[in-house]
């Protein structure tokens, strides 16, 4: 699988390039549309905006699906303040904590595109003598934008207005040492493995025995990605998303993780001792993990009815829903288990 990584992190800049914060999604959905059309896969649109791919197979009462979200973490103008600066919303786990001094691109519905930064209310140190005591939260961070306007008629004759999206510039960088650095590897270095996986399969001219569809979902962020539009047959669910890193957890960023239990309890049994079979056994380098504070989008699946088994894998991400940091190493090593575990 090693032949992939390059194809991987090329499409995992492109993805990255494209903004998708949940519910502004249709850009990306639409070029993985294209991408996998490409490579000679048929995808379906669905009502809510996510993609289903068909990536063949044989038996279709048994069929599997391998998921991943496109959409990411954003924020929504929630006020134009009377000195031209935005009040934000966020728009899943933001977290005010780590989004100081990020650039920012502000989309307005009729008037393009405007650029900015994200700080502290009276980010001057020089200026602002509590700056060291201030608590950051979507009260004390604004959005500054790149526009000379000082007063909220300025801003609104831009065409800005509230419920506008805010996209956080994710700089994406991947190092020498073969470091993957960039905000929204959750979850979009994921759906980067299912595009080099879909590849493999393409390039192999593989057929897999059972029926394998690749679902992309867009409110995943938000709690309901995956709750609806399970293709008929299915019975089994593999989600891919990050892998945590962490104090009291074996993952780290050269390894694939497999979670045997989150926030919202315990995944399947067989599904989770044949992802482990299979890791030993295509030499991916793996840890079984429990995360304490983390859902994920099959769980909602389930929830919403579906009598499917479920599981979940990943590339150790370190320091999620900040700037956030995974390595080839753990990337190939999900690829390994994914040929490992579809076969």
């Amino acid at each position: 699988m090693e032949k992939y990584m390059d194809y991987l992190l090329d499409q995992l800049q492109k993805i990255m390039a494209i903004d998708s914060p949940s519910g502004y999604t249709s850009d990306v959905i639409h070029y993985l549309a294209s991408e996998l059309d490409n490579l000679g896969f048929s995808s379906l649109h669905t009502i809510k905006g996510g993609l289903i791919a068909d990536l063949g197979g044989t038996d279709k009462k048994n069929a599997l699906v391998i998921g991943a979200h496109a959409d990411t973490l954003g924020a929504m103008v929630q006020e134009i303040k009377s000195d031209g600066r935005l009040k934000i919303s966020n728009i899943g786990g933001l977290d005010a904590n780590n989004i100081e001094t990020e650039n920012v691109t502000v989309v307005t519905k009729f008037n393009g595109n405007y650029e900015g930064t994200c700080q502290l209310c009276n980010a001057s140190l020089h200026v602002n003598g509590t700056y060291d005591d201030t608590s950051r939260s979507f009260d004390t961070v604004e959005i500054v934008l790149d526009e000379p306007v000082f007063s909220k008629d300025a801003v609104e004759k831009l065409g800005i207005c509230t419920g506008d999206y805010i996209c956080f510039d994710p700089r994406t960088k991947i190092t020498k040492s073969g470091y993957i650095k960039s905000r929204f590897l959750d979850d979009k270095l994921s759906v980067a493995i299912i595009l080099a996986y879909a590849k493999y399969l393409s390039d192999e001219k593989i057929i897999p025995e059972r029926k394998l569809y690749a679902y992309f979902s867009v409110y995943e962020e938000v709690g309901h990605g995956a709750a609806a539009s399970m293709p008929d047959g299915i019975t089994e669910s593999l989600n891919i998303d990050m892998g945590c890193v962490g104090e009291g957890l074996e993952c780290n960023e050269h390894k694939v993780s497999i979670c045997a239990k989150d926030s919202a309890g315990p995944y399947n049994y067989d599904m989770v001792t044949n992802l482990i079979l299979a890791a030993k056994k295509s030499g991916a380098a793996y840890s079984v993990d429990i995360y304490p504070h983390y859902g994920s989008d099959v769980e909602v699946t389930l929830r919403a009815g579906y009598d499917i088994r479920h599981a979940l894998i990943g590339p150790g991400v370190y320091a999620s829903h900040g700037y956030e940091r995974s390595h080839k190493d753990g990337v190939l090593s999900t690829l390994k288990l994914l040929q490992g575990y579809i076969g």
